[in-house]
């Protein structure tokens, strides 16, 4: 029994250490075509839309693009600036979409919508700051 789960342990190890290995070129160029399809098919579904709605729609198929990119580059190349990356972009479409979002908003409920998005993206960029990538 002990054998059994054993040889279950190292074949559980290699299987997780082979998966994590470094990304081809191939692999990589696959993937950025892939990236840029899920955009196109993101944004075709945004056309349907009308007014702040469609642009809400973009902000958010243009930022997951972004932090796909972003992802991409880390799995590709890891790195700390890179993986610090990921979190900006991460960072700059939730405050890119909250802030198209306010727009259907009016007056002080604006205002406040507005400086909602922006504190939120300091606090972001803050917590950005201090993790150590």
């Amino acid at each position: 029994m002990k054998k059994h789960l054993l040889a279950l342990a190292f074949a559980s190890c290699a299987l997780a250490l082979s998966s994590a290995h470094a990304m081809t070129r191939d692999e990589y160029n696959v993937a950025k075509e892939k990236i840029s399809a899920d955009y196109n098919v993101a944004k075709a579904k945004c056309d349907t839309l009308k007014d702040n709605a469609k642009d809400v729609c973009m902000k958010e198929a243009k930022g997951a693009e972004n932090v796909a990119k972003a992802e991409l580059e880390q799995q590709y190349k890891p790195s700390v600036s890179r993986s610090k990356k990921v979190a900006e972009e991460k960072a700059e479409m939730k405050h890119e979409v909250a802030k198209e979002k306010c727009d259907d908003l009016a007056g002080d409920a604006k205002g406040a919508c507005v400086k909602q998005a922006k504190a939120d993206y300091s606090a972001a960029k803050a917590s950005i700051k201090r993790e150590k990538y």
